[in-house]
């Protein structure tokens, strides 16, 4: 019964890589059957569980409460959409994201209920870090429009360069996963090569130091909250 399940599950979730748009497109009503039948392996699981525990216990259990609501969104969703599809209404399969909580709530889930809970509790313990490396983003920024805000600066397509606060926010932001490395400072090294000082402290800060600073508190804090779970 376990194996059973977590094939459905796999099945169903991976219909969005034939579903539209699809990177294997295959025909709606193909799609639609499959996840039908998915839903009523779910639902007969369901049941199950409802046969071999008292009424009781099996209402309070928030896990079956979600598993219920999924079945009746994703339901809701396909006749929805199928009847849209027919009357040539584009429209998007929004029941998707809710699949994953086939995967987690079903009782044979437990090992992955407990990695949820784990990142669950360990994100208020890293907010602190990730306010102080946004406070550091947002004063390297504005550090940036005062630089370069004033000098007419243009990118290689003429574009205006680091006049808009919220636009140099995002391009430092990328520059912190180096994705645009080296050609956000391109137009200000041209410009002076000693700007490109300013750009070297910017990752230096927080691509090197805050990132390692961030999945160290992540690491140790989730690892923590995983040993104290595994004790209980």
């Amino acid at each position: 019964m376990r194996t059973a399940t977590y094939f459905f599950i796999f099945l169903n979730m991976s219909l969005a890589l034939f579903e539209e748009p699809a990177v294997y497109p295959l025909p709606f009503l193909v799609t639609s059957v499959v996840e039908v039948l998915c839903l009523l392996v779910f639902f007969g699981r369901l049941t199950h569980f409802a046969k071999v525990t008292t009424r009781n216990v099996f209402w309070k259990d928030t896990k079956n409460i979600c598993i219920m609501v999924a079945i009746l969104l994703s339901l809701t969703d396909l006749a929805i959409y199928g009847v849209l599809r027919i009357y040539n209404v584009r429209s998007i399969r929004w029941s998707r994201i809710v699949r994953p909580i086939f995967l987690v709530n079903f009782a044979e889930s437990r090992q992955i209920r407990r990695a949820f809970r784990s990142i669950r509790n360990t994100l208020p313990e890293i907010t602190y870090v990730f306010l102080l490396f946004m406070f550091s983003l947002l004063m390297f920024s504005l550090m940036a429009l005062k630089l370069f805000g004033e000098r007419n600066l243009q990118t290689a397509e003429g574009l205006p360069y680091f006049r808009n606060y919220l636009e140099i926010v995002f391009d430092l932001y990328v520059l912190v996963t180096t994705a645009n490395s080296p050609d956000v400072m391109m137009p200000a090294f041209d410009f002076s090569s000693w700007y490109a000082l300013f750009f070297i402290a910017f990752v230096i800060v927080n691509t090197y130091i805050f990132m390692s600073l961030f999945l160290a508190v992540v690491y140790n804090n989730y690892k923590k909250h995983l040993k104290v779970m595994s004790c209980d």
